[in-house]
């Protein structure tokens, strides 16, 4: 008995003994790194997206705790700022860099902490972080205004891990949207003018780089996204009063529509890396406006007795409720493309992407909720109470989250983490980007 606990013991003794080697060559084989990226600890794409548990994921998603995830990720994001005011995701080719300070800073992540910013709270009166605010705002502007008018990028850099995963344009839809959502504030009129000039810039670049199929060149692995987020820029653009091409938008939503068929639910996931995800989020934010308008006045002419209660969003429906045969058509695939395209965002099996997850699921499901904003789909509050309490558990200690494929930056995930914690302050002007007037 006794030889037998012995044995045991040294048994338990050899195998801690080798995982500890193990631990140590694995951290050899690592270049330095500002905090962790070990899967186990809980990476906030593969805990969302169904690939680790979140099981008592509830009790973190009080209003307290996530008020405190928010400014921890807030007070990370600041600490981060490099000294021109910008902050980078880093090169596709050095995806293990994790410190923030060590890489090069980039437009495309800079608007993405900027837009994070301003979501939660701060302007570029007052706030916490304003002068963060300001800081990244100038950086953009810069940025912008020192291209040339041939030059289809906004920035010199190049193989960044954004551009290499969405696309090349990627830097420009970025902070396209990020100017659109501050000229939805009050600015002095010298601001407001100079931030004008530089939207019109960011949107005429944009347009140059879309083709006949409405898709944006030069795609990344994942380049579906980065034309669903130049829909959603040009759309938003549009919206604060900014020249923006019809047919271009149109070609724009006509691709996105395109990727999800409205009677099947079958999609295409050829432009986007073969993972399904990343195509149906892209397609319910193209289309949240169209479906919106089409549910809307139906049910304007039910409650008005022109149309029987039971009908339903069909082109002949609509159609007797005033609209031409081609919107009739139109708006009805939007309709059937949008609820087909949000319930396979949502399913579990779809939201785990590409399996070992990064930045890109993320952005999708960012994508869905800000949807279902557009289109004022009540299912926001279901989306929003699955996912947030899920983000406060796995935060890393120090307030930042990252990613373990493709997109890893922690800069690039934090500021995502914190745009979907922090939508709620954005309803007002999420919901009216779905309404046809501009803001």
């Amino acid at each position: 008995m006794k030889t037998k606990v012995i044995t045991a013991t040294s048994i338990i003794l050899l195998a801690l003994a080798v995982t500890v080697v193990f631990l140590n060559r694995s951290t050899e084989l690592k270049a330095p790194v500002a905090h962790s990226m070990e899967p186990e600890k809980g990476c906030v794409f593969m805990t969302t997206f169904g690939e680790q548990s979140s099981e008592g994921y509830a009790i973190f998603k009080s209003d307290a705790a996530i008020i405190t995830a928010i400014d921890k990720g807030l007070d990370w994001l600041s600490q981060s700022q490099q000294p021109n005011g910008g902050w980078g995701a880093g090169l596709h080719s050095m995806q293990h860099q994790m410190d923030p300070h060590s890489v090069k800073t980039d437009p495309a992540t800079t608007a993405m902490v900027a837009m994070a910013i301003l979501r939660s709270g701060s302007t570029l009166k007052d706030g916490q972080y304003s002068s963060s605010l300001n800081k990244a705002l100038n950086y953009l502007l810069l940025a912008v205004e020192s291209t040339s008018k041939d030059d289809p990028y906004i920035t010199t850099n190049r193989g960044t891990q954004i551009q290499s995963k969405l696309g090349e344009h990627i830097d420009a839809v970025l902070t396209m949207q990020f100017f659109s959502n501050l000229l939805n504030h009050e600015l002095n009129d010298d601001k407001k003018r100079r931030i004008e000039r530089a939207l019109d810039i960011c949107v005429s670049k944009v347009q140059m780089a879309t083709d006949d199929q409405g898709k944006v060149k030069n795609a990344g692995w994942a380049g579906v996204l980065q034309s669903g987020f130049a829909t959603n820029a040009l759309e938003s653009a549009e919206a604060v009063g900014a020249n923006v091409d019809k047919k271009i938008l149109e070609k724009q939503r006509a691709y996105q529509k395109g990727n999800v068929d409205e009677q099947t639910g079958d999609v295409k996931t050829s432009d986007g890396a073969g993972i399904m995800l990343y195509s149906v989020s892209s397609s319910v934010r193209a289309t949240a406006k169209e479906a919106r308008e089409a549910e809307e006045q139906l049910n304007k002419a039910k409650e008005e007795g022109i149309i029987a209660v039971e009908e339903i969003v069909t082109p002949q429906a609509l159609e007797r409720i005033g609209f031409d045969a081609d919107k009739a058509k139109k708006y009805s695939a939007s309709y059937g493309v949008y609820n087909a395209a949000k319930e396979q965002a949502q399913r579990d099996d779809v939201m785990t992407g590409f399996g070992n997850n990064g930045g890109e699921e993320f952005l999708s499901y960012l994508q869905t909720g800000e949807s279902l904003l557009v289109n004022k789909d009540n299912d926001w509050k279901t989306w929003y109470d699955k996912i947030s309490g899920r983000i406060v558990k796995i935060q890393n200690k120090d307030g930042s989250w990252n990613g373990h494929h493709c997109i890893t930056s922690p800069v690039f995930c934090t500021a995502t983490s914190l745009m979907i914690l922090t939508v709620e302050n954005d309803i007002d002007w999420l919901t009216k980007l779905g309404e046809n007037t501009k803001i």
